[in-house]
C-alpha cells in the first residue's frame, strides 16, 4: 500500500463534502507529474486530504482510493474549465481516481505543525514552491501525521 496527499480548496471541495457524498472522483488535475501520481494509485491506498488556500491550511482527514486511474471525464466536456481540446478519447491525456472518506482528523493538522515534525522535513509539501495537487507520502510521514493528531494507522 502507498500513501498520498491530495490538495483541495475547502471552499470548492473540502473533506466534509467527501464525507457527505461518500465517494467522489478526483478529477480536474492538469499537471503531468500529479497525473502520473494519480496513475500510480491503487485501490486501498490511503490519502491525506489537505485543505489548501484555507485558514488554516493543513490535513483535514483521510481518504481511501476506491477506483484506480481511468480517463478524467472533464477533459472531454467543452463546458468544463478542465476541458482539454487536445485530448482524445482514444488517447486521453488526463486521469482521475475515485476516493472515499475514511476518517476526519479531530483537528486540522496545519502546515506549520507539519513543518515541526522531523519526519516531514524532506516532504515536497514543506518545500517552498511545490504546487503539486497530488503528492506521494512516505509511510513514516503518514504515521507521523496521524500520531500528531492522536490517531494510529492500525485503527483505520
Amino acid at each position: 500500500m502507498h500513501h498520498w496527499l491530495l490538495k483541495s480548496e475547502p471552499d470548492v471541495f473540502g473533506y466534509p463534502d467527501l464525507e457527505r457524498l461518500g465517494r467522489e472522483p478526483w478529477n480536474g488535475v492538469r499537471n503531468y507529474q500529479a497525473r502520473n501520481n494519480l496513475r500510480a494509485m491503487r485501490v486501498g491506498d490511503l490519502c491525506l486530504f489537505y485543505h489548501s488556500n484555507a485558514k488554516p491550511t493543513g490535513i483535514a482527514g483521510i481518504a481511501r482510493v476506491s477506483v484506480e486511474a481511468h480517463p478524467d471525464n472533464l477533459q472531454f466536456d467543452p463546458a468544463s474549465p478542465y476541458h482539454d481540446p487536445r485530448s482524445s478519447p482514444h488517447d486521453p491525456r488526463w486521469s482521475m481516481v475515485e476516493v472515499m472518506p475514511v476518517r476526519a482528523f479531530p483537528r486540522v493538522l496545519t502546515l506549520d505543525a507539519l513543518r515541526e515534525l522531523p519526519e516531514w522535513a524532506e516532504s515536497p509539501l514543506i518545500r517552498k514552491g511545490t504546487r503539486l495537487s497530488v503528492l506521494p507520502v512516505t509511510d513514516t510521514e503518514f504515521r507521523a501525521a496521524l500520531a500528531a493528531v492522536g490517531l494510529h494507522a492500525d485503527t483505520l
